[in-house]
């Protein structure tokens, strides 16, 4: 459905919570148009991000493990992802 969101089974090391959530935002993000938060988009937005989050979670535990890795690397274990995170961090501080 979207491609910006990748494939998180068989990830080694395993996917972590902010991959998840990641994934889980990018998902809400789709479906609902939304992108930049009000208040009256910012509550029922996060707590569809926390629940599908968690379902995402118990999903990838209950499955089986794969037995080839995804084919792409997720945005957040990339090198220029995390350097521009780090600038962005480091500019809003």
């Amino acid at each position: 459905m979207c491609r910006n969101i990748t494939t998180l089974r068989g990830l080694e090391p395993h996917a972590t919570a902010e991959e998840i959530e990641a994934a889980a935002r990018q998902y809400v993000r789709k479906v609902t148009g939304v992108q930049s938060l009000s208040d009256r988009t910012r509550e029922p937005f996060e707590a569809a991000v926390a629940e599908i989050a968690a379902i995402t979670a118990r999903l990838l535990d209950e499955l089986p493990e794969r037995r080839q890795p995804p084919t792409t690397v997720p945005p957040l274990r990339r090198p220029e992802v995390q350097a521009r995170i780090a600038a962005k961090a480091a500019a809003s501080k």
